[in-house]
């Protein structure tokens, strides 16, 4: 079942508009409403929205009695309003609403599909306060669970540290300076050994910044830091440009590591993998294979380039599914693929990889109306016959020729 977002507003023009343009932006289920009475009746039928967007001022609700409603029924709530004078911005801003937006231009709107969707990404993201007061401790931690994220809490840095190694996927750490047993400073400091900056986020939390307090911790691997005091609106801006930074540097390095047809890693990746890998790994076991398809050019000239691309993707997941969790899945150039498994006896590996081949043949693929089958020729050499991968290539590369020449569909080992 779709999530779904109520719209109040009884402007019916901007209320249909902004459902329009969310319907296009957004995987969820909008209903409007235009009124506080209309507005109760849909969620006192049935109140599992994701989110509400709440008109500050209706006619039967004029000041904004219907946020304290929504946020009754635990809904998150938007608060939409034509304009907002700094008494009323306070007001709403200490109530437990997401956000507020100003409804002047189209900006707005691509700000609330902006908010709502960094709300949704949220759930997913293990965040973490630490602070030696329990007051603040426990306010910022309400904050940032107003915006969705899996809160933990710590009052120093030891205890912080304790929390990571048992939540390795933690986003970011939200931590204050002067603290006893383990400062923020050392905090930060012992989170960079194991994780860098587009890895684990740190924003630290300072008292002041005439001593260059700020500058020190950013010289030294923070993400951002935050002067003491702050506002609600501050703090969550400052984490949500955080984590999108980091999102946009990730996605632009697995860009750069990945194929685009594929998505499995590319060759310029696996070369640098490789090379870190020996370095690390020197009495490892591991296996190298090369995957070509037989016969392509047949694929591409019966059912066009389009379906053509289509069985390299196809490859691409036999491939994943059967190795991928073992070692590293690399597109070469067009239907060649290289898969390293990595902590495999030879006799392990050649298993698997004939396994694979036999399941790769018998498999009838349905595209588009055809009905597609195509086999793989694939050259084996062991991870100990050379010690640069270069030489293991070239030797997996003479293999994959062999079997090219000696029937297709087969596997060959060097």
């Amino acid at each position: 079942m779709r999530e779904r977002i109520l719209v109040v507003d009884d402007n019916k023009a901007l209320a249909k508009l902004i459902a329009k343009k969310m319907e296009k932006n957004i995987d969820m289920e909008i209903v409007v409403a235009h009124s506080f009475e209309e507005a109760k009746n849909i969620i006192e039928d049935n109140d599992d929205f994701f989110l509400a967007l709440l008109d500050l001022n209706l006619p039967d609700a004029p000041n904004g009695e219907i946020v304290d409603f929504v946020l009754s029924k635990n809904i998150l709530s938007i608060v939409l309003t034509g304009s907002m004078d700094e008494e009323t911005r306070k007001l709403f801003m200490h109530k437990d609403i997401v956000d507020y937006v100003i409804k002047d231009n189209m900006n707005s709107i691509s700000y609330i599909f902006d908010t709502i969707n960094r709300l949704s990404k949220n759930r997913s993201c293990k965040v973490m306060v630490v602070d030696d007061s329990a007051p603040v401790r426990n306010e910022i931690k309400r904050i940032l669970m107003s915006q969705q994220f899996k809160v933990f809490a710590a009052a120093h840095g030891e205890e912080a540290m304790s929390y990571i190694e048992d939540n390795p996927d933690m986003k970011f750490v939200l931590t204050d300076y002067n603290m006893p047993v383990m400062d923020g400073f050392e905090l930060m400091q012992n989170i960079r050994q194991k994780y860098d900056k587009n890895s684990l986020a740190v924003i630290v939390l300072t008292s002041n910044d005439e001593d260059g307090t700020g500058a020190k911790f950013l010289k030294n691997g923070a993400n951002d830091y935050i002067k003491k005091p702050f506002s609600k609106e501050e703090l969550i801006c400052r984490i949500n440009n955080t984590i999108e930074s980091m999102e946009n540097i990730n996605a632009m390095s697995k860009f750069a590591n990945t194929d685009f047809l594929t998505g499995v890693y590319n060759r310029r990746y696996f070369y640098s993998f490789m090379a870190d890998y020996y370095r690390n790994n020197e009495d490892s076991n591991f296996v190298v294979a090369m995957f070509d398809i037989d016969n392509f050019k047949s694929v591409n000239d019966k059912f066009g380039h389009d379906i053509g691309d289509i069985v390299i993707q196809k490859l691409a997941i036999f491939l994943l599914q059967e190795v991928g969790s073992k070692g590293v899945v690399a597109r070469f150039g067009g239907e060649e693929f290289c898969v390293v498994l990595l902590n495999t006896k030879f006799d392990d590996g050649v298993k698997i990889i004939v396994n694979t081949r036999a399941k790769i043949a018998a498999c009838l693929i349905n595209i588009k109306e055809n009905v597609v089958k195509f086999t793989v020729s694939i050259g084996v050499t062991n991870g100990d016959f050379a010690t640069d991968i270069d030489k293991l290539i070239s030797v997996a590369d003479q293999a994959l020729y062999v079997a090219k020449n000696s029937g297709k569909n087969r596997v060959e080992i060097l």
